[in-house]
């Protein structure tokens, strides 16, 4: 992976190699990175045994202003600012795995809030499962400026990042699919192994894709259900125009990795199986509708669409 030199902000030296590292790659989120932030400094690991990584990739903002504040505030705490330039959710992932001085690296989204215990309950579990490739937690809508639309379901957790597969810790397999950019741990041996994130990814599949490129070599990625945090939704996310175009984009994400790491005859087989989704959301939106719930089909039957619709289009740009 080539990665540009930009120099960063350091919040204090520091010697000793911290035991993990926490990335937040953030872009134009100035209404939630301060909370993300302010979660992080909560946190129960002492100070001088973690880090924190803010790769800053070209907000255009008051994102960087507020880091760089919280950072000058708190400078017993070990965060540190980046810049990356080049737009892109998986460039600016790269440039955490870069910058991490830990060889076991979390990373959690610009508009999440940890529990308290978040950081130590990770540190502590790859520790102590040295044979762990990685992991990911439990992630909890938090509808922060409106409540939960009725059109809202189990259908479309991935819409809202919802993660949440019950008390035992288990490996990643089947139906549980894979840990989400939100909250997902990996070591950073195997991420430079395996490649790193896929930079043609830069928006919606690069979790799906490390998950995958990292399993090749270690397939025990776990889901640790007390590593938890909070991902808060709000209005803009749930209008209409947004979820259109961010299920065009998975599927036109989706059409990328596929093609990529299985080639052309894939793309084909996987058109029909989003195909026969699509057919199957048809029968679930009359089962709703017979339920008295409508819309809840009616989402969940455009999900299906728009995924299709974007895994056959060549390009969907959403940012």
């Amino acid at each position: 992976m080539a990665y540009k030199t930009v120099a960063s902000v350091n919040c204090r030296p520091m010697q000793m190699a911290p035991r993990i590292s926490v990335a937040i790659c953030t872009y134009n989120r100035q209404k939630f990175i301060g909370a993300c932030l302010a979660c992080l400094a909560e946190q129960t690991m002492p100070a001088h045994e973690w880090e924190v990584i803010v790769v800053d990739n070209a907000s255009t903002d008051e994102t960087a202003a507020i880091v760089q504040a919280f950072i000058a505030v708190h400078p017993q705490l070990p965060f540190r600012y980046v810049h990356e330039p080049q737009k892109g959710l998986s460039f600016a992932r790269n440039r955490s795995i870069a910058e991490a001085r830990s060889g076991i690296v979390t990373f959690i989204d610009d508009d999440a809030e940890a529990v308290p215990h978040f950081v130590a309950s990770i540190a502590a579990f790859m520790e102590a499962h040295p044979e762990a490739a990685g992991a990911g937690g439990r992630v909890l809508p938090k509808y922060s400026e409106s409540p939960e639309p009725a059109w809202m379901n189990k259908y479309l957790n991935g819409f809202i990042g919802r993660v949440d597969h019950g008390e035992p810790i288990r490996i990643f397999e089947g139906r549980m699919k894979y840990p989400i950019g939100c909250n997902m741990t990996y070591r950073k041996e195997l991420m430079l192994q395996a490649g790193g994130f896929n930079n043609q990814l830069t928006f919606r599949g690069d979790d799906k894709h490390i998950y995958h490129a990292v399993t090749q070599l270690n397939k025990a990625v776990y889901f640790l259900p007390e590593a938890l945090v909070y991902h808060n939704i709000d209005a803009h996310r749930l209008t209409f125009d947004y979820f259109k175009k961010l299920f065009l984009k998975t599927g036109n994400e989706e059409r990328i990795r596929v093609t990529m790491e299985n080639g052309t005859t894939a793309v084909a087989k996987k058109a029909v199986e989003y195909l026969i989704k699509w057919g199957a959301s048809l029968l679930i939106w009359l089962l709703f509708a017979l339920k008295g719930q409508e819309i809840k089909g009616r989402y969940t039957m455009y999900s299906q669409w728009f995924t299709l619709t974007g895994f056959l289009k060549k390009d969907v740009f959403v940012r």
